[in-house]
């Protein structure tokens, strides 16, 4: 019974290896003609119009991708506008605008500079720091009048939060390298511009720190 049954396993892996065999071989031809249709370029720049489509075409080659060539292009733009931004907000200060106001009307500065006195550049460059809300302010433009050109540089801190700004530097530097105090002898621009030289109040004097403070902490 076994041996039967053995005879008839072998028998039947063998019809099984004769069709897979015979199924092999009918299929052949079709693949390798799948095969090579597969295998037909896609068509070119210049190459004419397609008579026909066909599904077994291949897809012509994406284009390269220029986002990494362009995003150090990008990134410039991004950092000129921020920097320009920065200055803009600088140059509309109203600290800027005091300080060259009293420079027009500071006669050590008419002296040097003369008459008509400006920024020296069409398009102002405001250099140094101007933060009044951290009571931080250095900075730096040029100036130009009928005389000659020069380098406005006014400095002032503000010692507490509640407290005034204290001017520590307001000079003038010509072109020739001369250095000039513009606070010898003259009103601080930034005394002016609080309006504390109207009220007869010395910024500079301790004795006044309860009302300094008060404008300083509404500045």
């Amino acid at each position: 019974m076994l041996s039967r049954l053995t005879q008839r396993a072998g028998a039947q892996s063998a019809l099984f290896r004769r069709i897979g065999s015979q199924i092999s071989q009918r299929t052949q031809p079709l693949r390798q003609q799948i095969q090579k249709r597969t295998l037909i370029p896609a068509p070119k720049r210049g190459d004419g119009p397609l008579m026909e489509r066909r599904a077994d075409r291949e897809l012509p080659p994406l284009p390269s991708s220029k986002w990494m060539k362009t995003l150090p292009l990008f990134a410039l733009c991004v950092g000129v506008a921020s920097v320009a931004i920065f200055n803009y907000q600088k140059f509309s200060s109203p600290v800027v605008g005091a300080t060259l106001y009293a420079l027009r009307t500071s006669d050590v500065g008419r002296e040097h500079l003369g008459d008509n006195i400006y920024f020296a550049q069409q398009i102002p460059w405001i250099s140094g720091t101007l933060n009044q809300v951290q009571g931080k302010i250095d900075i730096t433009f040029k100036v130009k009048g009928t005389k000659g050109e020069g380098v406005m540089r006014f400095a002032s801190f503000r010692p507490s939060p509640r407290g005034v700004f204290e001017t520590t530097e307001w000079s003038l530097e010509m072109d020739g390298g001369k250095k000039i105090d513009l606070l010898d002898g003259a009103e601080d621009p930034f005394k002016v511009m609080t309006g504390a030289d109207q009220l007869g109040i010395d910024l500079d004097d301790d004795e006044d720190d309860s009302f300094a403070a008060k404008r300083g902490f509404r500045k």
